[in-house]
């Protein structure tokens, strides 16, 4: 069975029974005294079984299932045959340790949502395959330049701070993507370059 599959249908399934169980969501979601107070460490994994809506849900495991499934292969033949879920959990943790730490104080605080493991995975398949077609709303475009403007957007969002979204876990997610990905098989940072720079 497919890590990734798996990793879909438990988040769905958790997501899903979220939007009608208020306490479900307590439970799981990344509330910073829980973990600094109380040393429920597991919420630094489990905010990302849960979502704020069904669009949410939606455009993560979309995401995920594209190209989570590629990079499975890779993650499985380095790690063994749970490498990528070994990858997934630890960008859960690393796309959301500098929101904890910056908010361990912070009761008021709480941040849900699988987007920076996704993006943990979409940045390493970037750093494999920077000229895939990407679709972006309907709008074919390389990876790479997909790349760039993702990222300027997320800073310039993260900075402005106008709305609820954590666009700080997407930064880091990508960035671990990309950083575990060179440090697993360093070969992959030739490859990219190798692709970028004109033969």
């Amino acid at each position: 069975m497919s890590s990734t599959l798996v990793i879909i249908a438990v988040t769905s399934i958790v997501s899903i029974m979220a939007f009608s169980n208020s306490r479900l969501i307590d439970q799981l979601i990344l509330w910073p005294p829980a973990i600094s107070r109380d040393k429920e460490y597991y919420r630094l994994v489990s905010y990302g079984l849960v979502h704020a809506d069904p669009m949410h849900l939606f455009f993560n495991m979309f995401t995920l299932y594209f190209f989570g499934r590629v990079m499975e292969q890779l993650y499985n033949a380095i790690l063994g045959p749970f490498g990528f879920a070994l990858f997934y959990a630890g960008a859960l943790v690393a796309s959301i340790l500098p929101t904890y730490l910056r908010n361990r104080g912070n009761s008021r605080y709480r941040s849900l949502g699988a987007s920076g493991a996704v993006s943990a995975t979409l940045f390493a398949f970037i750093l494999l395959q920077p000229w895939a077609q990407i679709l972006v709303f309907v709008i074919p475009m390389p990876a790479i330049l997909f790349a760039v403007l993702y990222v300027a957007y997320e800073f310039w969002l993260e900075r402005r701070g106008a709305d609820n979204v954590n666009h700080n876990a997407h930064l880091w997610g990508a960035a671990y993507g990309v950083l575990v990905t060179i440090i697993l098989e360093p070969r992959v940072l030739g490859l990219f370059l190798s692709q970028l720079l004109p033969h």
